[in-house]
């Protein structure tokens, strides 16, 4: 029994042995097959690098490019509380109604507007003003100003200065005048009459007359007070032009009407009418037209009299475009009724080419003419003319000559720099004869006679230029500037004509109730013709004549006005703020600074 039992348990045995020893040696297997494959890994990686060796190693470096997550480019941290609004479950009514389809129009019903206080009108005013100097100033100017097509008015102005530095230097201004427009179906008709009066003395005192009594005059209660001097302008102008129509091919025309009764304190004068007239057609692509006009003039001075009267005749043809502007034509010119008549035939052309339209554009002529020589003109920029004006001294007769533009030829290049700026800047040439010139009279150093030069080849040629800004209404510029140069047959230079000439303005709107405006002009150095006597120089002739340098000066101005209300305001006005006595004319300084205010009113 005991026997079987061992051998039993004896085969149990042998079979969990021979199980456990099949166990351990399929583990024994698979740790060598596991050996064999990582030595296997670990002899090709040395392989490898052994290859890597051989090639040598290659890093590839680059700018490093850092990359943001999403979520990082979010500044703000989300807010994750969930707040969900549940609305209340809405609930809908339909009604059943009738749509109501009106087939007729519905009557509008007018409204009526409310009524409102109109703006104050501001086209009169009036203006008082006093000053150093003795200034006393007044002004008013009155205008119907409702009615666009129907415009009359009237204006007046009194200015008067008394000066400290020297005797007799006495300045006083008036003028008055009416005016009117009216606008008809057809035409617009313009007109102007008025009165202008300007006073002063004879105050000149050259270097070796400092110290003496000045011009004596007659009258004893003035035996110490230089010559009066004054000048009256009686004048009347008219003006007729066509209206602008829908059809450009109607016949446009205009008339002009000018005339003057000018003279001084004495018996000079000089009496004036003009009548001038424009017809234009347009022909298909072009226009055909005339201008003509007959200026008659007398001149009165020292007893004698004589005529000046220039004629002309101007038809042109004129072919225009949208960018450019092209004018052919010829200017016939007769100068009659002196001691002397002339007839000259001028070209007149004019060019306007659009470069870039509304931005620059290219401008250019070629033109001449017979520029009037007129007492008026000339008294109104020296009145220190001498009494008898026009008198050869050589001669003691009546001469006056025309300035004859033989060639006047132009161009340059003109625009806007935007909406807030415009320009223009242009070269010239002219030949000229007979210019007019200042000098001081031979037997007085207070008179300025008018000379010429009647070279045949004078030239004048220069540059000038214009600018205008005007940001907006708050703020304005402008400008100009002339610049010339004089090659003359028989004077040595070009009595008082500056070389260069600058003038500025501005005006700026600080508030609704305070502005300022200012001016600048500039005047470059001039050349004044007199005699040795006058500059005291005992070493020369006494009447030979010599040559005075005048100094270039700046003369700037500038007011502030402040409106109290919408009529009333008061202002100051400063003039010559650098206080120079400068002088335009040879012997006569202008006043130093001096300044003036008032109040003004609007009505």
């Amino acid at each position: 029994m005991r026997s079987e039992t061992t051998k039993k348990t004896t085969m149990l045995l042998n079979h969990s042995m021979f199980k456990y020893t099949l166990l351990i040696g399929l583990g024994f297997c698979s740790l060598a097959s596991f050996a064999q494959e990582e030595e296997k890994e670990q002899q090709k990686t040395e392989k490898q690098e052994d290859v890597k060796g051989n090639l040598g190693e290659i890093d590839v470096v680059r700018d490093y490019k850092p990359i943001l997550a999403d979520a990082v480019k979010i500044r703000q941290s989300p807010d994750l509380t969930n707040n969900r609004k549940y609305l209340s479950k809405l609930h809908y009514t339909v009604f059943d109604r009738k749509l109501d389809i009106n087939t007729g129009t519905h009557r509008l019903e007018i409204k009526e507007i409310p009524t409102s206080r109109p703006e104050v009108l501001t086209n009169n005013y009036a203006k008082i003003g006093v000053g150093n100097f003795n200034t006393l100033l007044g002004e008013v100017y009155i205008s119907n100003g409702e009615d666009q097509a129907m415009q009359v008015g009237g204006f007046a102005k009194f200015l008067s200065q008394k000066g400290s530095d020297l005797d007799g230097q006495n300045f006083n201004e008036q003028k008055i005048g009416l005016f009117g427009r009216s606008v008809l179906d057809q035409i617009t008709l313009n007109g102007e009459i008025g009165f202008n009066r300007y006073g002063t003395r004879y105050y000149g005192l050259a270097p070796s007359q400092q110290g003496l009594t000045p011009d004596p005059v007659t009258p004893p209660q003035e035996q110490n007070s230089p010559l009066k001097q004054h000048y009256n302008d009686i004048y009347i102008k008219g003006e007729l032009n066509s209206n602008a129509t829908d059809d450009p091919e109607l016949l446009s025309y205009s008339l002009k009407a000018d005339g003057y009764l000018f003279g001084n304190a004495f018996s000079a004068k000089e009496n004036s009418f003009a009548l001038s007239g424009n017809l234009n057609k347009k022909i298909n692509a072009f226009n055909v037209g005339l201008n003509a006009s007959g200026d008659f003039t007398s001149l009165k001075s020292a007893d004698q009299s004589t005529g000046n009267h220039i004629a002309r005749l101007n038809p042109y043809i004129r072919f225009q475009g949208n960018n450019y502007k092209i004018t052919l034509g010829a200017a016939l010119v007769s100068e009659f009724g002196g001691d002397e008549s002339r007839n000259n035939i001028f070209p007149a052309v004019d060019l306007d080419l659009a470069l870039v339209p509304e931005y620059i554009s290219l401008y250019a002529g070629v033109k001449g003419d017979a520029v009037k020589t007129s007492y008026r003109s000339l008294a109104n920029e020296n009145p220190y003319l001498s009494e008898t004006p026009f008198i050869d001294t050589a001669t003691n007769n009546l001469v006056i000559h025309n300035m004859l533009e033989k060639i006047n030829a132009y161009g340059g290049i003109k625009g806007n720099a935007g909406a807030a700026v415009g320009y223009k800047v242009g070269l010239f040439y002219k030949k000229v004869s007979d210019l007019p010139l200042y000098a001081i009279n031979p037997t007085n150093p207070s008179r300025y006679d008018l000379i010429y030069d009647r070279g045949e080849k004078n030239t004048i040629y220069g540059l000038e230029g214009d600018i205008n800004v005007r940001v907006s209404e708050a703020f304005s510029l402008g400008g100009n500037l002339i610049f010339n140069e004089y090659d003359l047959d028989h004077e040595a230079e070009a009595w008082f004509i500056p070389k260069l000439r600058l003038a500025a303005n501005t005006r700026i709107n600080i508030s609704k109730k305070v502005y300022i405006d200012g001016e600048l002009f500039f005047n470059d150095a001039m050349k004044a013709k007199t005699y040795a006597q006058y500059e005291g120089l005992t070493d020369m002739d006494p009447s030979n004549a010599v040559t005075v340098s005048l100094p270039a000066f700046v003369d700037i101005s500038a007011g502030l006005e402040y409106r109290a209300t919408k009529q009333i305001g008061v202002y100051v006005r400063g003039n010559n703020l650098l206080n120079k006595s400068y002088q335009r004319f040879l012997y006569y300084p202008r006043l130093g600074f001096n300044v003036i205010g008032g109040i003004n009113v609007s009505f």
